[in-house]
């Protein structure tokens, strides 16, 4: 493996936003993916388990897919079906599955793909953090072999499902504080920063100007990402997901804050809450690396170019 490479488990419930980090990812030449992982929130595990098995198809991913647990590690699954779809994502066709799913449930495969790996691994999560959880509670052991995790979830000063709370962290609280726990070097692109990485319809137009498939496909889907959007007062489509993926190829992109990070697993009010430490004194241990503020010009170019590497790509949809 060249050895300047990044080895990378995606791990997501795509989801519109977390099919253009996916996009993103792979376009890089910076990663290597070892494995995708699929987890609920979105939609059921069966639909985003479907999502991430066609997504790899349109991109070319050539890794093994393996379906996550169906619900929270102690809580019942929700959906978010008014936002991605019935279909968890609606908007443009997409190929059939061209790979089989693999016979690993999602910890298992991430474990082995840890194991196997002469590299230490990161892990981007735009979901749930359920997977990543109980992966981290089944092989502690393995916590010394990832570099670190880049995840979309929280936010330090308001929610979106709730006013306290975010959907991804809200969906797996108890798994989320576990992975804020672990001691692993953590980036956290919470709303503070998601809510200002907006790609406005001209940067829908100069995507599919680009003109190859997965261009096209991307800008549908950031169309479609939009309508919804649009109706909440959002001048742009909101790209959560992309900054975990893209905090890794240019952290200068973005105004970074080193904060200790709890989550909110008992509050009537502000369950799933990410609660930051920000007083300036030396009793406080920053555990993650908050994302803030992203200069939203150069984000925009970045998802634009990263949809030029798929020139020459095409696949039966």
């Amino acid at each position: 493996m060249d050895k300047k490479k990044i080895p990378l488990i995606l791990d997501g419930d795509p989801g519109h936003d977390d099919a253009i980090a996916w996009m993103l990812a792979k376009a890089s030449q910076r990663f290597e993916i070892k494995a995708v992982t699929s987890v609920s929130g979105n939609q059921t595990i069966e639909k985003t388990t479907y999502n991430a098995l066609r997504i790899c198809t349109l991109l070319g991913i050539d890794a093994p897919v393996a379906m996550g647990l169906p619900h929270g590690l102690l809580s019942e699954p929700f959906d978010a079906p008014s936002v991605h779809g019935q279909s968890g994502l609606d908007g443009p066709r997409l190929p059939m599955p061209a790979m089989e799913l693999s016979p690993l449930r999602a910890p298992q495969l991430m474990a082995k793909v840890i194991c196997d790996s002469e590299e230490k691994v990161t892990i981007v999560s735009t979901g749930a953090l359920t997977n990543v959880a109980a992966l981290l509670t089944a092989h502690p052991e393995l916590k010394e072999n990832i570099e670190r995790i880049s995840l979309m979830g929280g936010g330090l000063t308001h929610g979106n499902w709730t006013p306290a709370a975010e959907f991804n962290i809200l969906v797996d609280p108890e798994a989320a504080d576990i992975v804020f726990r672990s001691g692993i070097e953590l980036y956290m692109a919470g709303l503070d920063v998601t809510e200002k990485a907006l790609l406005y319809p001209e940067d829908f137009q100069r995507i599919r100007a680009v003109g190859n498939q997965v261009a096209e496909v991307t800008a549908d889907w950031l169309d479609f990402f939009y309508r919804f959007h649009r109706t909440l007062g959002y001048s742009g489509a909101p790209l959560h997901d992309p900054c975990a993926v893209a905090v890794l190829l240019h952290p200068e992109m973005f105004t970074i804050k080193d904060y200790h990070v709890e989550i909110e697993t008992a509050g009537e009010y502000s369950r799933g809450a990410t609660v930051a430490d920000m007083r300036d004194f030396d009793g406080v241990i920053p555990n993650a690396h908050c994302l803030m503020d992203v200069d939203r010009d150069s984000f925009a170019e970045l998802i634009v170019e990263a949809a030029k590497a798929y020139e020459g790509r095409t696949v039966e949809i």
